[in-house]
């Protein structure tokens, strides 16, 4: 009988590769079953296949399949002017497009060499949407990992405070979530009237509605057992696989971008970064409610020290005419249609640019060949280096400890497969 062919599918993200010849193998074992968890499994936070080598109800190996959901954001980007790209970086992580957002308009204000005109007033709004979107992104991260353990009711509770935010974000931008809303040069509209007092309010509900969440799951005796000891990741091990972000400082590692490499002002505001100790899911769990209330900090700093100004650089090269000057002025005209028909051109160069975004560490890496397009845009992702840590973290465990590690470690395939 001939032999089957071994052959081999790579894994983005992953240190080994798909052995379709092994997995064969595996799936003869009379004392293991290989199966597909996915791609359509609701626990899988997205289109994720992973490949399960199980024995009774423990997990032996898991491979994780990517791929499924490929956008081609990277390369669409090098089709587009740098404005036109914004709009594709809402569509990474989904759930935090305003980080992204921000992300991308450091990279091309340092392309563009206008960083230094970035006023106060632009930077601390920055961070104040930013801490917002890391805040609705781990309400909705809660909401769904709780839901996965089965504790229905916070789902309900975590999206009923995301609606509060997402009632601010279409207040300062029409949008709820692909907003666009931070862009090269500054934001894309004025602060509107309400803002701050919108924003003030959440900030004194908040804390009293994160206390109901920790009321609900912190001590609660279901809670901890389907999170305490599940899905350990040890510091080495956290660090080795590229992991970022709660799942990083979960295992103990203070590493926080907004402290090591400050970027739009963080430098001047007062916050911890929390870290856990055993690297399991409740540790992760914790890292990403006590970041909440450090977000909360972060957002009343940067509120009652927001000064006036305007919105946007007073730079030509990036920054179009006010409205009222394009009806009365025909140099105006002509400036705001070929800023947006050709775009602005950056001088030929590349810059690195990292950020912390809720899921992680998030950096732009963009070439300029000195046209109107990025000649390359490669995205760092968060949820792509802690996917990498998944077989990792659920190897030796239960099948039903799968989802739970999935949860924690909070991936969103839009920004895996770019």
């Amino acid at each position: 009988m001939q032999q089957k062919e071994k052959t081999s599918t790579p894994i983005a993200g992953y240190s080994y590769t798909i052995d379709e010849g092994q997995l064969l193998e595996d799936s003869q074992r009379k004392d293991t079953m290989t199966i597909n968890m996915g791609p359509q499994h609701p626990s899988t936070h997205g289109v994720l296949r992973l490949i399960l080598t199980i024995e009774g109800e423990t997990v032996v190996k898991a491979v994780p399949d990517i791929g499924f959901l490929h956008t081609g954001i990277e390369k669409t980007a090098e089709a587009k002017s740098y404005h036109q790209a914004l709009v594709l970086t809402d569509r990474m992580d989904y759930l935090a497009p305003l980080n992204n957002n921000l992300g991308y308009s450091l990279a091309v204000e340092r392309l563009l060499g206008i960083e230094d005109e970035i006023n106060e007033k632009i930077k601390f709004a920055r961070v104040i949407l930013a801490e917002l979107q890391r805040i609705a992104s781990h309400l909705v991260w809660l909401g769904t990992s709780a839901l996965d353990l089965g504790a229905q009711s916070v789902f309900l509770y975590c999206f009923r405070e995301r609606e509060i935010i997402l009632d601010i974000f279409e207040l300062v931008s029409g949008v709820r979530m692909m907003t666009s809303y931070i862009c090269p040069g500054g934001l894309q509209a004025e602060l509107p009237t309400g803002f701050e007092a919108q924003v003030r309010a959440f900030l004194k509900l908040f804390p009293d509605r994160l206390r109901e969440y920790h009321d609900l799951l912190t001590n609660n005796q279901l809670w901890l057992e389907r999170t305490r000891n599940v899905a350990v990741l040890t510091q080495e091990d956290a660090i080795a696989f590229g992991t970022s972000g709660p799942t990083l400082r979960g295992s103990g590692v203070v590493w926080d971008i907004r402290k090591v490499f400050p970027y739009s002002g963080y430098e001047q505001f007062d916050f911890d970064i929390p870290v856990g100790s055993a690297g399991d899911v409740y540790d992760r769990y914790m890292v990403r409610m006590l970041e909440m209330s450090e977000s909360l900090k972060i957002i009343q700093q940067a509120l009652d020290g927001l000064p006036t100004g305007p919105y946007r650089v007073q730079n030509k090269k990036v920054t179009p005419p006010p409205k009222w000057q394009i009806t009365g002025s025909m140099e105006a005209l002509i400036h705001h249609f070929k800023l947006f028909t050709e775009g602005y051109r950056p001088p030929k160069g590349e810059v690195f640019v990292r950020t912390e975004s809720p899921k992680g560490e998030l950096a732009y890496y963009l070439v300029s060949d000195g046209s109107p397009n990025p000649y390359r845009m490669h995205v760092r992702s968060a949820s792509f280096g802690n996917l990498q840590a998944l077989p990792r973290m659920v190897e030796g465990s239960f099948l039903s400890d799968v989802v739970a590690a999935i949860g924690s470690i909070d991936i969103v395939l839009g920004e895996v497969d770019r």
